[in-house]
């Protein structure tokens, strides 16, 4: 049988060659450990369920579940169940090497071998798992296959995204995998999967998440980075995920360390078991139970279990930020900034000069023009203008006709060649407000007080309902830092993306809720750049003690 493709197989397979590099084993304490979280375990009846692996490989999950369930067979004096176990994989070779350890499991626990050969080879199938029949199953665990998206044929992936429509964009294929085990799970049903976790923050997770909200609930998540839970040594961010069929309750958070091994794994077991068990911070692991898991399909965050425990609390709490009559924007994409912006003065009519705020201005916290402007071809009311009407303006921009005429954006409506990616919103300019540069290692609000245009570099913040200084205290403490690292994307060397995504995320009290020595307060650290100072009143208005580690 051709690698991947079941016999009525009507597209192209995978190639062999890109399954075996998606072909990633999971270590035995690791297998485990997911079975024990799922409660997969022998004290239970297990033969009145069925679990599935959707990519045995060569057998390391099944192995373990073979065990389990001959163990509670022979305490129950039951037979094996025809249809306890359901497992495929895409390569014939894998199936039988699975075959043949699990029957070699069971005929050492005094099996008879015939009946045994029968039902494994009725339990463990050569199958795309994703273009297999619907079918429900109790339990489904296992560590989906990496296999990149350009390795799928094109037809296949067609496939795959007709039947699982949670892989939108330059998907990895294990998205559908979560997707049709979830759809497989009756009511209490659960998924346990190690699996690479970009999909909780990159773009083309959104809709799992979203179904994994709307629909189901996470019950644990162990981030396992560092761990070495592979025989092979891979970079895959690896984290154990436990998602079930039922109402979203308590989550389980942990994360862990290069020294996380087989006797930490007992020890976070026997903590998820004790259902008042504290936090646990320190040694290979740290522990907390959530009150319950974030929604929607935006990105959900990262951190340390008590950190996104904080979160939480403040999500449970407060408004975000746009929440409270105040909105987030970027400064004015150009498409030529060779042309529209300058420092030249006399290029144009000076009415068709904007002063320009840049990342420069705010560097040293405190905003500081260089004298930088935006030849602006807008007019007030929102049109462009008419050529003709700025001599000056004319004959600078057809100086620079080819550069301008080249753009994307030109291209689109010949006669508006000379226009800004991004229209000027003339209100903007005199308002007050906070701007924040795109990328840095920490959060940096800074007052422009009125009277200068935002460059595309730089992130603004204009509110109708704050003091601007009290929330530029907020936003430069270490609180409004937590929210942006939980999300933000990290650059090489720790530098963080402050973009408007990301400051969305960030909650605050409603502004009248503060109180006025703690208003002053805020206001005074902002105007020192106190960020010790603007962290000790926000804790006080948020209402915690600390920003965990």
């Amino acid at each position: 049988m051709s690698p991947s493709v079941p016999t009525n197989s009507a597209v192209e397979p995978i190639s062999q060659e890109a399954v075996e590099n998606g072909e990633v084993y999971t270590r035995r304490w690791v297998v485990d450990m997911i079975l024990d979280l799922v409660e997969y375990t022998a004290d239970r009846d297990l033969t009145q369920w069925t679990i599935t692996d959707p990519a045995c490989g060569t057998g390391a999950f099944l192995v373990s579940i073979a065990e389990r369930l001959s163990a509670t067979c022979r305490k129950r004096g039951k037979d094996l169940p025809k249809n306890a176990i359901r497992a495929f994989d895409l390569l014939e070779r894998n199936v039988q090497a699975s075959r043949q350890s699990v029957i070699e499991v069971l005929a050492a626990d005094g099996w008879d071998r015939e009946e045994v050969e029968k039902l494994v080879r009725k339990w463990i199938r050569c199958g795309d798992y994703l273009l297999e029949p619907d079918h429900q199953s109790n339990f489904v665990v296992g560590n989906p296959p990496y296999i990149r998206l350009e390795d799928v044929p094109d037809e296949r992936m067609s496939a795959y995204r007709k039947n699982q429509p949670t892989m939108v964009g330059r998907s990895d294929i294990y998205i559908g995998f979560f997707e049709k085990a979830l759809k497989s799970l009756p009511p209490g049903g659960v998924l346990g999967f190690i699996c690479a976790d970009r999909w909780m923050r990159n773009q083309y997770g959104r809709k799992l998440r979203q179904m994994v909200a709307d629909r189901y609930s996470m019950k644990a998540v162990a981030i396992m980075h560092d761990v070495d839970a592979f025989e092979s040594r891979v970079s895959a961010y690896p984290a154990v995920t436990i998602i079930c069929n039922e109402p979203q309750g308590s989550v389980v958070a942990a994360d862990t360390t290069a020294g996380f091994r087989e006797e930490e794994a007992q020890e976070l077991i026997s903590w998820v078991r004790t259902k008042d068990a504290p936090e646990k911070s320190g040694g290979a692991f740290q522990v907390a139970r959530l009150p319950h898991w974030f929604s929607g399909d935006e990105s959900w965050p990262t951190g340390s279990p008590s950190r996104l425990a904080m979160l939480e609390y403040l999500n449970d709490r407060f408004p975000a930020l746009e929440e409270t009559a105040t909105r987030v924007g970027i400064g004015v994409a150009t498409g030529a900034d060779d042309v529209f912006v300058t420092t030249d003065s006399s290029v144009v009519e000076d009415e068709r000069l904007l002063p320009l705020a840049m990342v420069k201005d705010a560097k040293s916290g405190r905003f500081q023009w260089h004298g930088t402007y935006l030849v602006n071809p807008w007019e007030d009311s929102g049109k462009l203008i008419e050529l003709d009407d700025y001599p000056k303006m004319k004959r600078y921009f057809e100086r620079h006709e080819a550069a301008l005429k080249g753009r994307y954006i030109a291209k689109q409506k010949s006669s508006h060649w000379y226009k800004t990616i991004d229209k000027v919103a003339p209100k903007l300019t005199n308002r007050p407000k906070l701007l924040l540069p795109d990328m840095k290692a920490a959060i940096h609000p800074v007052l422009d007080e009125g009277g200068y245009y935002p460059h595309h570099n730089l992130y603004y913040v204009v509110s109708d309902s704050w003091d601007i200084r009290v929330l530029g205290g907020l936003l430069l403490s270490r609180v409004a830092q937590a929210f942006v690292e939980a999300y933000a994307v990290r650059m090489r060397g720790g530098t963080l993306r402050f973009q408007a995504q990301y400051l969305r995320r960030i909650r605050v009290p409603a502004p009248e809720s503060i109180s006025r020595a703690d208003a002053l307060a805020l206001a005074e650290a902002f105007d020192l750049r106190d960020v010790q100072a603007a962290t000790s009143a926000a804790l006080r208005v948020y209402g915690i003690d600390r920003i965990p580690d």
